[in-house]
């Protein structure tokens, strides 16, 4: 069997113009992140920093916003970071510790770093904090790159 021939799916774009590109038309889609209401603060290569108000229909039965948000925001900076270079990428698995409770009315943002890349794989890390800069969670990500396949069309 041969491998597929080779795509630019960079179309010899800036790397940063390109994971703007690439965010756009991934966000266009995404309709569970626009239904949080999340929103974008930067994004780069292998980087993105989302942030999300934390809305009474979030909380939980203790009154504090239910964990599965948190994750989806921190899911959701991390699909944007690891699909920046225009190559479909999914998450292969993830691990999150709450640290500290999201409450009404707090702005929580997930900021994730690239911390690894090579062939097919990767490992990033998200971190979520309030408004006041304090830890929420913590989220590793390790990626699986779908090889050839863009995420938006150049």
């Amino acid at each position: 069997m041969s491998e597929a021939p080779y795509r630019d799916l960079a179309a010899g774009l800036d790397p940063q113009l390109l994971a703007e590109k690439v965010r756009d038309g991934m966000f266009a889609n995404d309709q569970a992140s626009q239904g949080l209401g999340m929103r974008f603060d930067a994004v780069g290569p292998g980087y993105a920093k989302l942030h999300m108000a934390v809305r009474e229909d979030m909380l939980n039965g203790f009154r504090i916003c239910h964990g599965g948000f948190i994750t989806t925001l921190a899911d959701s900076a991390f699909a944007f970071a690891c699909n920046s270079y225009n190559e479909q990428t999914v998450a292969a698995g993830v691990a999150v510790e709450f640290v500290a409770p999201g409450r009404a009315g707090d702005t929580l943002v997930a900021e994730a770093k690239e911390v690894f890349l090579a062939g097919r794989t990767g490992v990033y890390d998200i971190t979520v904090t309030n408004q006041k800069g304090e830890l929420v969670a913590v989220m590793r990500g390790k990626s699986y790159r779908l090889k050839g396949r863009p995420v938006v069309e150049l």
